[in-house]
């Protein structure tokens, strides 16, 4: 049965039920987790996902090789306050429908009757792949991250192989694939604390540069602020993917989006400009280790000192793998629990040992150890899949916010908004429109190579596997996937679906608040 012949069903499945199952059972889908995600856990994930010092510590070569010094600076504060719309417009449909599927399954629920389907479809694997490629590339860097120490504690006397990178790769994501597996409340205990080590290890890398680089070797405002460039942030609807855990869902997921985003933002920024400020000669960076980010602590900090501090960036990378495969894990769950994979359904079941999806997740897990295992035999290869990340994702969000925009009094959609809502006067509309014309830039400048002349080895592959997952998602569901998936599908009837109730001190705690 489709989902949307459910929309706004009353039930009388269960009267004693939360109020987020309530609201969950009206768009069509029956509770199957437990709600163990409290306020501090899920904005603590929302951070997570962001990475914050280390994403800087990543990609912090590129602007500053490619760029040069102002470039590292101008571009992030550029990305943050347009991403700051992107969120916002995200955290707004999130909040109106706060499912496991997120934005896959809002898509759908924002265009008329005829068109769902293949909006579900394109979205649903846009968002899916670009999750996949996103936690194979995170962990690959922080593979990178930790052998680069390596390296630096060994004095450069180490050699980084591919074999070396691809093995610790293969390892943490098994790793992650295990965690992964606790039932939610040790996940959501778990989750509780990323957000201090990321904020604590951020504060902690500003406090320690300034007080260790001598004034005099400070560089001056001019080089800092010289110029400009552009930097994002991407995978902003991990924490939708999560809202069947999060109690009181249609508040707390989107507010945990709008915090990290302007959180992620400023203190992004100062952590850049301190960065550049004491960074030294630029002639001397990235340095044995290749990571511009790491010498740099290292010169002003010492190497013991610095290798310190880098196993706790290391330990926020790890944090970011840990929370992007929750999300993809869900995300797989809610697509194959409506049919959107050749799977019967066979992905989209909870484990009764864990109430958690076990299958998604051993299936997110094994997808994403491909492309780092493709680096093995083409480095080129593996490149091109890592870089569908940022352009696949990004396109999978402003498709919902397009179609909630243009659609939104359309009599199959009528969009109600949730408590998270920008309304429909200048400012939602400029917010919507903003994100949409900006994530658009963006992908142009992310399909433009980045080394002059072009060649193979350097070729910039992201629009090229972009368009070929476009091109052949489509082609799939025309052959054969519309057969069996005709967009998101209520399971209301389906009596193998167990309904999880949630704990009574959870209910009575709410209703007394």
């Amino acid at each position: 049965m489709s989902l949307f012949d459910e929309k706004r069903h009353t039930t009388s499945m269960d009267t004693s039920v939360d109020e987020d199952d309530r609201e969950l059972l009206a768009l069509g889908y029956k509770p199957s987790f437990k709600r163990e995600f409290t306020n501090l856990a899920t904005i603590s994930f929302a951070f997570s996902i962001m990475g914050l010092c280390s994403s800087i510590a990543t990609t912090f070569n590129t602007p500053l090789l490619l760029g040069g010094p102002s470039s590292v600076v101008w571009c992030w504060i550029l990305g943050a306050c347009m991403c700051f719309t992107l969120g916002s417009s995200i955290a707004e449909i999130v909040s109106a429908y706060p499912t496991c599927g997120g934005l896959y399954t809002a898509s759908a629920q924002l265009v008329p009757k005829q068109h769902r389907a293949r909006v579900g479809w394109l979205v649903g694997w846009l968002n899916i792949l670009g999750q996949i490629a996103g936690i194979s590339s995170t962990e690959f860097g922080l593979a990178s991250m930790i052998l680069a120490a390596v390296s630096i504690g060994k004095d450069g006397n180490y050699t980084i192989t591919t074999g070396k990178v691809v093995g610790l790769f293969t390892g943490l994501l098994v790793l992650h694939g295990i965690l992964n597996s606790l039932a939610t409340r040790y996940l959501a205990r778990l989750t509780k604390g990323f957000v201090f080590v990321n904020l604590g290890t951020t504060f902690i890398i500003i406090i320690v540069l300034l007080a260790k680089t001598p004034r005099s070797e400070m560089h001056p405002a001019s080089y800092v602020f010289g110029s400009g460039g552009i930097w994002t942030m991407t995978d902003y609807d991990a924490t939708a993917h999560i809202s069947e855990e999060v109690r009181r869902a249609a508040y707390a997921a989107p507010s945990a989006i709008f915090i990290a985003v302007i959180g992620t933002g400023l203190i992004g920024w100062l952590l850049n400009i301190v960065l550049v400020l004491c960074s030294g000669p630029l002639e001397n960076l990235p340095g044995v280790s290749g990571s511009a980010f790491l010498e740099i602590m290292v010169l002003r900090a010492g190497k013991p000192g610095a290798l310190f501090i880098w196993a706790f960036v290391c330990l926020t990378a790890f944090f970011v793998v840990q929370t992007a495969l929750h999300a993809a894990s869900r995300t797989i769950y809610a697509f194959s629990r409506d049919h959107g994979l050749p799977d019967a359904g066979y992905f989209g079941r909870n484990s009764k040992m864990t109430q958690t999806p076990l299958r998604a997740i051993c299936l997110t897990t094994v997808v994403s150890v491909l492309p780092g295992l493709l680096d093995l035999a083409s480095p080129v290869a593996a490149n091109a899949i890592f870089s569908l990340t940022a352009m696949a994702l990004d396109l999978s969000y402003i498709i919902p916010i397009f179609c909630r925009r243009v659609f939104h009094s359309h009599p199959d959609v009528m969009f109600k908004p949730g408590p998270f809502y920008m309304g429909d006067g200048w400012l939602g509309v400029a917010c919507n429109t903003a994100c949409i014309l900006w994530t658009l830039f963006v992908c142009v400048i992310f399909s433009l190579p980045t080394i002059m002349p072009v060649t193979k080895d350097n070729m910039n592959y992201a629009s090229v596997i972009t368009v070929g997952v476009m091109v052949l998602a489509f082609a799939w569901y025309i052959l054969g996937a519309h057969r069996h998936y005709i967009g998101p599908q209520s399971n209301l009837h389906d009596d193998s679906v167990e309904v999880i109730t949630q704990d009574a001190p959870f209910r009575d705690k709410k209703s007394s608040a």
